[in-house]
């Protein structure tokens, strides 16, 4: 059975994420890979037992449980899958248990290391000064993800609008309002945009040499700048997104508005930034309350 038939499965008929499709074929061919250099095997007849071994010396190497359960996410939906068309008569992971991931409350930026770089003045001549500072307004205003953004298409950016259309995981479709300030700073991106490109590409936003966006360059977009005004040790596009929720809560968004903003097919999903709310309310309680402090 070819892995490509595997990869077609999971991008046509699962509509999985081209980022969850791309890790998951490294994990199985590293895994192929282990398989054929110690057991001379093929992935379908592994046993679980071997699997054990594989998975014990990923964790010799210093691999952190959450990396080694996404690898074993890798290997069950592969079974799974062999087990649909019948290449397998059993799940060799059917009673596996994931290993226990600690949970690591991730730190928006605040509103005030937002706003110094937004409102910072810059070269509004110069290309990807005005690029970067529109991408970085567009996370914190939408709370779109980093692939929505890459591939967001200037045809899905409704100026009249103000909305903006975003494909998420699993292929679904959602609108996100901007705000007024952030259309006219699309406006002015799009001319500089049309000066620089010899092709015109149909995303939004692209490199100096008019190349689609890559997910590296948007880190490290993220990076720069906003570690000059944080000291926090993780700077990243997820942070910011995070930073969207958390913000809107703070100000007393409903719980289920910001679900469908952020596109979560779950409110579990979206619970997880009301810990850093409930931070901020406590530190506040503390601060406050008569009772807490000390004589």
């Amino acid at each position: 059975m070819s892995l490509k038939s595997y990869l077609d499965y999971l991008s046509f008929e699962k509509k999985y994420s081209q980022h969850t499709i791309t890790a998951y074929e490294k994990d199985l061919e590293q895994f192929g890979l282990f398989l054929m250099d110690e057991y001379d095997l093929e992935i379908q007849n592994a046993s679980y037992p071997i699997i054990r071994t594989w998975l014990a010396l990923l964790l010799d190497q210093q691999l952190s449980s959450r990396t080694v359960n996404r690898k074993v996410a890798a290997l069950k939906s592969y079974f799974k899958f062999l087990l649909l068309i019948e290449q397998i008569d059993y799940h060799p992971l059917s009673n596996h248990k994931s290993l226990k991931v600690s949970k690591n409350i991730q730190i928006p930026f605040s509103k005030q290391e937002v706003q110094q770089i937004l409102n910072a003045s810059y070269d509004s001549e110069d290309f990807e000064s005005v690029r970067d500072l529109l991408i970085i307004e567009l996370f914190y205003v939408t709370g779109v993800r980093r692939e929505e953004l890459i591939n967001l298409r200037i045809e899905n950016v409704n100026l009249l609008s103000r909305t903006i259309k975003v494909v998420g995981k699993r292929n679904k479709e959602r609108l996100i309002p901007m705000l007024e300030s952030v259309k006219f700073k699309v406006e002015a991106y799009l001319l500089l945009k049309e000066s620089i490109e010899t092709d015109k590409r149909p995303e939004l936003f692209v490199t100096r040499k008019g190349d689609k966006l890559y997910p590296g360059l948007v880190y490290r977009i993220i990076k720069s700048y906003f570690s000059k005004v944080s000291q926090k040790v993780k700077t990243s596009p997820h942070i910011l997104r995070h930073s969207f929720a958390t913000h809107l809560l703070d100000e007393g968004a409903d719980l289920n508005a910001v679900k469908e903003l952020l596109g979560h097919a779950s409110l579990a999903s979206t619970q997880v930034y009301t810990h850093s709310s409930m931070e901020m309310l406590k530190e506040v309680h503390r601060n406050a309350h008569p009772r807490s402090k000390k004589d």
